[in-house]
């Protein structure tokens, strides 16, 4: 896929990994709608943006992933400003063990939402050339357990698997649509501060020591190494119903489960 004029979602996108996601999107010639509940930050970003790519390659709006109706209603209007979409990234996520209901609502919840409003307007193209792509953002902790965050990693296993089934329904159809899932290993960003924060993980805070001593064995991803893996998922239109790992020795592909045998 040529990014020149494309249009791309990216949700979480005014920091983290999110704002590596859009910039190397812009990079690499598209548009892009922000996403993101903090409005401070949003904007702080558009500006910055706008003085490096100018005012009209991109557009921040204030949404809640978690919330149907201000997802749908930032989404539309992300519509009305650039019309149809091409890439969309389902970024977005949080890590509180306390508060797993938001959890759960904003890393798997988010993550449906997105991917079916995004799968409603772009099957609603006619004479696509190119398929469309979907990104789903989930983590190491999608394909393994997290003993610091049990619930975290329940809601990134959730990601991998309703992507997987998504990818093979879109494919099954059809439809002009690739889906793909990063799972990138623990990354420098704002994020990572749950381990220090005992309102995030709670009662599991006592077990924070394993993942500190995983960090210091196989050390941190910055930024900029995952959105490399990210804008390959992207351009390259062999990648569908793919999970990709990026941890600091590179990037592997993740291969389906083996179904349990019924004999």
């Amino acid at each position: 896929m040529d990014l020149k004029d494309k249009v791309a979602v990216v949700t979480g996108g005014a920091q983290g990994l999110g704002r590596s996601f859009v910039e190397i999107l812009l990079k690499n010639g598209a548009k892009v709608a922000i996403v993101d509940m903090n409005e401070s930050l949003g904007s702080e970003l558009k500006a910055t943006l706008d003085n490096e790519y100018g005012p009209d390659r991109t557009e921040f709006y204030i949404a809640d992933v978690s919330s149907q109706e201000q997802f749908a209603g930032a989404f539309q209007k992300a519509i009305e400003r650039f019309g149809c979409f091409d890439i969309m990234c389902n970024n977005a996520g949080i890590i509180d063990e306390k508060n797993w209901e938001k959890s759960i609502a904003v890393n798997l919840g988010g993550v449906i939402r997105g991917t079916y409003l995004a799968l409603q307007q772009m099957r609603s193209e006619k004479d696509v050339k190119t398929k469309k792509v979907i990104i789903n953002i989930s983590s190491v902790a999608g394909l393994g357990p997290m003993i610091t965050a049990p619930v975290y990693s329940g809601t990134e296993h959730g990601v991998v698997g309703f992507s997987r089934s998504m990818a093979a329904a879109v494919k099954a159809a059809n439809a002009s649509v690739r889906i793909n899932v990063l799972c990138p290993w623990f990354v420098n960003t704002s994020l990572m501060s749950f381990l220090n924060s005992e309102e995030q993980i709670g009662h599991f805070c006592h077990f924070k020591d394993v993942t500190e001593k995983a960090l210091e064995k196989h050390g941190i991803l910055e930024t900029d190494d995952v959105a490399k893996a990210f804008l390959t998922l992207v351009t390259d239109e062999s990648k569908e119903g793919e999970v990709i790992f990026v941890d600091t020795d590179g990037v592997k592909t993740v291969p389906p489960p083996g179904r349990p045998s019924r004999e």
